[in-house]
């Protein structure tokens, strides 16, 4: 465990330290950071934590933003709520069709990227928490996997050379991942499993909770093993929360449920706005130097991630993960990729 953390993994990751910090603590506006000149791209950025996220890195001065939605109607009703009260050059804000349940969307919103003049900040913020467990069509992944992790993994890679070839100066990129407190409490009962991704293509009685909470998981069993490969002179990669949100929309489908429902009650009695929740997203991405490099940050400090990821099981876990989440993505080249993201500045 690194001796950064103030906190063992295991007191982190409880549900009655959650609660508390939940109930007594909340972030901080970020205030006294410059983006002037500078490039972000925020996906999932038409409603919620990705809206209000781009709204505070455009209160910091940002020069160009990319909405990344999968409707443009609503992406484009989105930068018009952002650009209301302001004095925006014209083309400040772009909205650029993303599709998560598409790998074809995924390669082209990256091969896009490429025609920026450069690219300072990617928020990757797109999820879903769904009702009930379904087979995308296009993959054959379960949705909730194919989502939160296997999209949202592959545009990581895929954003990796476009940010290197774009920097403008000394100072890196830097792409920041939404994830989640909850990955500490998936069960994760896959995790002997081999293969593993495909353990997930079962639809049959899956609880759909623990399903996000293991999405999530494995969103930071994969940066673990990513920032062991790619350096901070590339890109600074890190993860960030924005802790339980009350009006984010990501449960727009499970508060159809009974369950869902009564949920919704205990989420708006304690839960955060989206404005309050982007500013940990927010402060991740623009605040923090390469000591984040591959951590994890909650209430704009690095905390552990889920207990397991720092075990001999984790790494395992991870290592088979990361072999599997490669293979996965052949068609895009990502093992040429990364081992030239490897050589750093070389």
């Amino acid at each position: 465990m690194p001796s950064a953390f103030d906190i063992s993994p295991e007191k982190e990751g409880s549900k009655l330290n959650f609660f508390y910090r939940q109930l007594t603590k909340s972030p901080v506006p970020v205030r006294d950071v410059s983006l002037a000149g500078k490039t972000a791209i925020v996906t999932g950025s038409n409603v919620g934590v990705g809206l209000e996220c781009s709204r505070q890195l455009l209160d910091l001065g940002l020069t160009k933003l990319i909405l990344g939605v999968r409707n443009i109607a609503k992406g484009e009703a989105a930068a018009a709520d952002l650009s209301n009260g302001r004095d925006l050059a014209e083309g400040t804000i772009e909205v650029w069709e993303l599709d998560y349940s598409s790998y074809s969307s995924v390669c082209s919103f990256a091969e896009r990227a490429k025609t920026l003049e450069h690219l300072d900040i990617a928020v990757l913020n797109a999820g879903i928490m769904a009702s009930q467990a379904r087979l995308n069509t296009n993959t054959g992944h379960e949705d909730s996997i194919q989502v939160n992790y296997l999209s949202m993994a592959v545009l990581t890679i895929l954003l990796l050379p476009v940010m290197k070839s774009k920097q403008r100066s000394e100072e890196p990129g830097r792409i920041t991942i939404t994830s989640s407190d909850a990955s500490a409490w998936a069960k994760f009962k896959e995790r002997n499993q081999r293969p593993l991704l495909s353990a997930f293509d079962n639809t049959q009685g899956v609880d759909m909770l623990e399903r996000t909470f293991v999405s999530k998981l494995l969103g930071q069993l994969f940066l673990f093993q990513l920032a062991k490969r790619v350096p901070s002179s590339v890109a600074v990669i890190n993860a960030a929360t924005p802790g339980m949100v009350h009006d984010s929309e990501i449960s727009r489908e499970t508060a159809l449920t009974f369950p869902g429902n009564v949920a919704e009650v205990f989420r708006r009695r304690i839960g955060y706005t989206a404005a309050v929740g982007a500013r940990m997203i927010t402060d991740a991405a623009v605040r923090h130097g390469k000591e984040t490099h591959g951590q994890y940050l909650g209430l704009q400090q690095i905390k552990p991630m889920a207990p397991i990821v720092y075990t001999p099981e984790g790494e395992r876990v991870g290592q088979q993960l990361w072999q599997e989440t490669l293979a996965e993505f052949s068609f895009a080249e990502v093992e040429q990729i990364l081992r030239e993201m490897e050589m750093g500045d070389g």
